[in-house]
């Protein structure tokens, strides 16, 4: 018995730096996803054709987001860095003020460049609205997504500015404030959502544009919650530098820097999942509809395992900083084996029960085609979430290594050169149509993950 319980207080030892810090993280993104997932199943409620353009909106919007959210997401690892060689100068977990001015530096850094990214990614938006007509969209898909899109340019300012407050809570690992805030945006969006389409309140009835108007209003209340959360927080209050104009450009370099390779990475990742959904659309909307639907699903998924990338990738920048870039191994196999055993319970949960599965985002007069389609792309969706899972876990840990370039070469490699021609050919070629696409979308996150994690045993070498 000794034994049994020193080895199970081994085990909590070892893993709970990493749980610790991925669970606030996953259920800030949780809470996230909820906001378009409760907009997806809001839109079932308007029929297919609004689900079908509603989520391809939603999907463009989220491929932007993800972009303009990469360009800040390496303030984390900076700040966390920062905190690792202020604390290897103490000599213990206290900062000096060499290091609080450099994460002072960093922040206001980080607001002036999400200010200047998320400007463009909103004005790209609109422009993408207008483009739709050119790559085989039905019109009436077209005409319902366009004034969505347009609402939702707006809300990319708030976001990215909430994102790098939050990169900044993340780095000085404290990152479960905003869980709290983002839990209560769900309602308000829930609410805004309703209010929006129906007309409620004497609210103008705009169907599926409303919904993007309450997204863009949401954004907005996150952002002015958490702002107030941080400010009463003493460990942060102090370090929040809001005064962009002050800032120091080469700490905007620097961002720059380590963002732009990352803004490219996540961006092919959510472009592949971008061509994905065009080539589903030429199918047909049923077809549309049911990848919509699991595409939901596994983004729903998906952001556990971006807990585990995001909270491992700080751990291995705060180890670098401090000297100890050996841990980093021991980092990534933790992180690994908790997404391995958290995608396996979801995989046993989708094949025991795929209908209650999928019934919050079907109605009783879906077509039989969007039910049969749905159910079965639910087994192309246990393989994606951990193939794609394990791919972000090693970008994250290449990032906490501070090599950010190499995940942006290997996933041009997966996506582009493995990826996509598996989807043309296996849904073209052999005919398999939706089900070739998704399995396109697996070859290419399965093909990234084996180079990326070969790549992270190269670089922990080099050291």
């Amino acid at each position: 018995m000794p034994t049994l319980l020193a080895g199970k207080s081994d085990w909590l030892r070892d893993y709970r730096p990493v749980v610790a810090i991925a669970t606030p993280i996953a259920g800030i993104q949780l809470a996230q996803v909820a906001l378009t997932t409760v907009d997806l199943a809001m839109m079932g409620l308007l029929g297919v054709t609004a689900i079908a353009a509603g989520g391809m909106a939603i999907l463009l919007y989220n491929q932007l987001r993800t972009m303009s959210v990469g360009m800040v997401t390496g303030l984390g690892n900076q700040i966390a860095g920062a905190v690792g060689r202020g604390e290897a100068r103490t000599g213990t977990e206290d900062l000096d003020d060499r290091a609080r001015d450099e994460i002072r530096d960093l922040v206001r850094a980080g607001l002036f460049v999400a200010t200047i990214v998320a400007v463009g990614a909103a004005a790209l938006l609109i422009g993408l609205g207008f483009a739709l007509q050119w790559f085989g969209q039905r019109h009436e898909v077209v005409e319902a997504a366009r004034p969505m899109m347009i609402a939702l340019a707006p809300g990319l300012l708030p976001m990215l500015w909430l994102n790098v407050l939050r990169q900044f809570a993340v780095g000085m690992r404290r990152p479960g404030s905003l869980l709290r805030v983002t839990l209560v945006s769900i309602a308000v969006n829930a609410a805004l959502n309703a209010a929006f389409i129906y007309g409620w309140l004497g609210l103008p009835q705009l169907g599926t544009t409303g919904v993007g108007v309450a997204t863009t209003l949401v954004q907005v209340f996150t952002l002015v919650a958490f702002h107030r959360q941080i400010r009463r927080d003493p460990q942060l209050a102090g370090l929040l530098a809001t005064d962009w104009w002050t800032l120091d450009r080469a700490t905007v370099r620097s961002i720059l820097t380590m963002g732009t390779p990352i803004a490219f990475t996540y961006g092919n990742e959510a472009a592949i999942t971008s061509v994905a959904t065009v080539l589903m659309g030429a199918f047909g909307p049923a077809v549309l509809a049911a990848g919509n639907i699991v595409n939901q699903l596994a983004y729903i998924v998906y952001q556990l395992n971006i807990g585990l990338s995001q909270g491992s990738s700080i751990l291995v920048s705060r180890s670098v900083g401090r000297g100890h870039r050996s841990e980093a191994a021991h980092i990534a196999r933790r992180a690994l084996t908790v997404a391995v055993a958290i995608m396996t319970v979801i995989a046993v949960i989708y094949c025991l029960i795929p209908g209650a599965v999928l019934a919050p985002f079907l109605h009783d007069d879906d077509s039989a085609e969007v039910v049969a389609t749905a159910t079965t792309l639910l087994w192309f969706a246990i393989a994606h979430q951990y193939l794609k899972g394990t791919q972000n876990i090693c970008v994250g840990l290449l990032r906490g290594l501070g090599n950010t370039t190499s995940s942006l070469r290997i996933t041009l490699i997966g996506y582009w050169g493995i990826g996509i021609p598996v989807m043309l050919v296996a849904a073209y070629a052999l005919h398999w149509h939706g089900y070739g696409v998704w399995l396109g979308l697996c070859a290419g996150f399965g093909a990234t993950a084996v180079l990326l994690a070969r790549q992270f045993r190269t670089d922990l070498h080099k050291a």
